[in-house]
């Protein structure tokens, strides 16, 4: 998490995390969910918008823009780094 998105987390950038096994694969809508449920401390507003990040948060996957790569439809595969940028300033 950075930009500012990290604030919602307590502060802390960088998650490692190993996800329950499930039916299906992950892919980015669960892991979003799952983030909402396990990680996200204050303000999911600021974060969420429906099932989806709000706009103004940039998700990259692997160092690529997601729009690249499926968006929620993502499935994720084991390693896969996902960072949250938030593009939204106060002024």
């Amino acid at each position: 998490f950075r930009g500012g998105a990290e604030l919602l987390f307590d502060g802390v950038k960088k998650h490692q995390v190993t996800l329950p096994c499930q039916p299906e694969p992950w892919d980015i809508r669960n892991l979003l969910q799952w983030i909402k449920q396990n990680l996200l401390k204050e303000r999911p507003e600021l974060f969420m918008q429906g099932e989806s990040v709000r706009p103004g948060i940039l998700v990259l996957i692997n160092d690529a823009d997601w729009e690249l790569m499926g968006e929620l439809d993502y499935k994720l595969q084991d390693q896969d780094t996902v960072l949250f940028i938030s593009t939204l300033h106060g002024g």
